[in-house]
């Protein structure tokens, strides 16, 4: 029985717990009078460190000093002591500024060298560039058109006769351009060969919806290699003699590899002759690619190595697998990077080194020209990765689009930690048997609970001493490094009766050096205790009487999510903290001898950093989603937002192109009336949701499914079938007429 059906009923049973931690939210007796509030310190925690062995590398911060706002790409001038870099969409008004610095640990100030209203992606430099200063850029626009194209362009640099040292760049030259509206690739190198290449990306939002991954008949999903430095009479660039499909019919020859979503960025590595590129996947995989001549990559019939539109017509050439792929358990938004030839790091020499935009990860693989020979994870940074290069001297830089660069140096020695193997190490628990915590560690409850197979779900958190929590009116809240959130699970034994309920398993999220990590903790048989797993997933099969089963008895298989599952639904894009924001947390909490609204306790007990914007009665609240006295609409909307917006929002790594954040605008939500861009299982008319017509929207039944393409994807193996009939009720009394573009 879920535990929004359950609540009430387990009051009495935990009344005890909840008194005595009540000191926490009043003074000495039970006045309740709101100046009385006293808040207890949290002061005992142990959670410090980690409890893995640390990884190889750290990223530590290059050029202190220098302002950046958006930084995508960066690359040393040849025979220079300058970098040129694209930051984007800063105070300097430019939508695809290049601009250029010293390459000076002390360096303060960087200069424009190139203004467009085009978004710059990248550029490299001409083999000869000491000799005809020739710089090529990759770029995408004009901004104001809706229709966009990319564009190679070739630019000279010269140095400005008016004020010595200055850089100027004019005489562009367009060398090639084509319609791209979405995943634009975008990235240049030249190879050992003297030829220019160019990864594409599909050309759309999403799931190739021109169907031109497997085609050859245009320039879009596929890898560019250009003669630039002998164009023809109506060219600016020749086609080399061995691109693989001069002679195909219909084919375009400039075309030297297909199959490509979004590639983003890559590296020629001349010593190696191996051409190397990452690719943004879609909905579950990220990849590494080793691109040769005439392959075929397989989007969008393949995700990398696994299925998506299998019904689509293949190329001719067979589909080749990544060299490395990732889970988006682990990756979310894959960033290419450089082969390393550096001095400094010499276990990394000859390896390419790639990382993850979401998730701030840095690998290193290395292929020996038959097989990889090494592959692993070698940091584990805060960063948005949105690139990799190597300063003159060939030593690694990292750039941060949230504003930085970085190098990575070898992790200095650890002390051990004794990070705490079982609950009751942890410092949050009064008494762990009784499943009692300490006064300091404050209860929560929320308005609407994620589907968790009908677990009953109690929460704490816990702030380090006299720290403070910033309120924020929208997604989750920000919390102190130190700061705890703590949410136990219980099955019952016996289907319908809450007195049957054993623990089994404690989950923790834990703020450390301004990032969030999640453990589980699994509860042993003799419920004394609970043992940290390790950081992979474990699935583990509990036995349920139940009535309604065959026999009596059903199986009900509970997972166990890995560390990196975690931050697959805590991510970035909805600032992390799920059930602790405004309109999940504004409600009256039972605290045993009284029931007060804990966004109110939590303001009178002096945890946040400033007072609350409004009064309590004024701020956001989801309702109820099984309480069928309230408006169905916002019930729905409510379910919705609490068990789909922490993917399904802007840049959260849901790829229907919808959002159901509670507040999202019209043009954000694309959902009703709206065609699936994935499969549609076979429905016939699909939509997202079909005014009126349950059995025609993607969404309902993708909530019915379990495995292959089932909603929520992570976490769960059981239907949640009240919400089905809740949403099933919503979609009935949609008008017909409603649209959402």
């Amino acid at each position: 029985m879920p535990d929004r059906m359950i609540q009430s009923k387990t009051r009495a049973r935990v009344a005890p717990f909840v008194l005595g931690i009540l000191a926490l939210a009043l003074s000495v007796a039970d006045t309740v009078e709101s100046a009385e509030r006293q808040r207890i310190p949290w002061t005992e925690s142990k959670l410090v460190g980690s409890p893995d062995p640390p990884l190889p590398y750290r990223a530590v911060r290059a050029y202190e000093k220098l302002p950046l706002f958006a930084p995508v790409y960066l690359r040393p001038e040849p025979g220079t002591d300058r970098i040129f870099f694209v930051d984007h969409k800063g105070d300097w008004k430019e939508p695809g500024g290049l601009r250029y610095f010293t390459d000076k640990a002390e360096a303060d100030i960087s200069k424009p060298l190139i203004a467009l209203d085009r978004l710059v992606y990248g550029f490299c430099f001409h083999p000869k560039y000491r000799e005809n200063k020739y710089l090529y850029l990759i770029t995408n626009g004009p901004m104001p058109e809706s229709n966009k194209q990319n564009r190679i362009s070739r630019f000279t640099v010269t140095e400005s006769a008016d004020v010595p040292g200055e850089l100027k760049a004019d005489n562009e030259l367009v060398i090639l351009e084509w319609d791209s509206n979405g995943h634009n690739g975008g990235d240049l190198a030249f190879g050992p060969d003297g030829y220019l290449y160019c990864p594409t990306g599909d050309g759309t939002s999403d799931s190739d919806t021109l169907a031109t991954g497997q085609g050859l008949n245009d320039l879009l999903a596929v890898m560019l290699r250009l003669d630039v430095d002998h164009p023809t009479a109506d060219k600016h660039y020749s086609i080399p003699p061995d691109n693989p499909f001069i002679n195909v019919p219909d084919a375009r020859p400039e075309i030297w590899a297909y199959g490509f979503r979004n590639p983003w960025r890559m590296d020629y590595d001349h010593e190696s002759n191996q051409l190397w590129l990452g690719q943004n996947g879609q909905d579950l995989w990220e990849q590494v690619y080793l691109i040769r001549r005439g392959e075929n990559y397989g989007w969008s019939v393949q995700e990398g190595g696994h299925p998506f539109y299998v019904e689509r017509p293949k190329g001719a050439e067979p589909i080749v697998a990544p060299m490395a792929d990732h889970h988006h358990s682990e990756s979310r938004s894959l960033t290419g990077g450089v082969v390393y030839r550096g001095s400094k790091l010499p276990d990394l020499v000859g390896c390419f080194i790639y990382g993850d935009y979401s998730t701030g990860k840095i690998w290193a693989i290395r292929h020996d020209g038959t097989k990889v020979t090494f592959h692993r994870e070698i940091a584990d940074t805060t960063l948005q990765i949105a690139g990799f290069s190597m300063n003159a001297a060939g030593e690694l830089l990292v750039v941060d689009h949230a504003g930085g660069f970085y190098r990575l140096e070898p992790m200095p020695p650890q002390e051990p930690t004794s990070f705490p193997r079982k609950l009751s190490e942890t410092g949050l628990f009064a008494s762990v048997a009784e499943h009692r915590l300490l006064p300091s560690v404050i209860p929560y409850s929320v308005n609407v609970q994620l589907w968790s197979d009908g677990a009953h779900k109690e929460r704490w958190l816990a702030v380090p001493g006299e720290e403070k929590i910033d309120y924020t009116s929208t997604r989750g809240w920000n919390f102190p490094n130190g700061s705890v959130l703590v949410k136990s699970f219980s099955l019952e034994k016996v289907a319908g009766l809450p007195e049957t309920r054993r623990w089994i398993e404690t989950r923790l999220m834990v703020r450390q050096q301004n990032e969030w990590v999640g453990y589980s903790y699994r509860w042993n048989e003799e419920q004394t205790d609970a043992e940290l797993l390790d950081s992979g997933s474990v699935d583990v099969e509990f036995e349920i009487q139940d009535p309604a089963a065959e026999g009596g008895v059903r199986k009900q298989t509970w997972h166990y999510p890995s560390r990196a599952e975690c931050m697959v639904c805590h991510s970035r894009a909805v600032n992390y903290v799920l059930g602790l924001s405004e309109n999940q947390m504004n409600r009256e909490h039972d605290y045993g001898s009284e029931k007060f609204n804990q966004i109110q306790m939590l303001s009178e007990l002096g945890m946040f950093t400033k007072p609350l914007p409004k009064p309590v009665e004024e701020l956001t609240r989801l309702s109820d989603p099984f309480d069928s006295a309230l408006d169905l609409k916002q019930r729905a909307a409510s379910y919705l937002h609490a068990n789909c917006s922490n993917c399904h929002v802007e840049a959260g790594g849901g790829n229907a192109q919808f959002s159901v954040e509670i507040d999202a605008k019209p043009e954000q939500a694309k959902l009703i009336d709206v065609k699936p861009v994935h499969t549609a299982f076979d429905l016939q008319d699909a939509r997202l949701v079909a005014p009126g017509s349950p059995e025609r929207s993607l969404l309902f039944h993708r909530m019915q499914r379990r495995g292959h393409g089932q909603m929520p994807p992570l976490g769960t193996s059981l239907v949640d079938k009240p919400a089905v009939e809740l949403i099933r009720e919503w979609i009935l009394q949609l008008p017909t007429d409603t649209a959402s573009k």
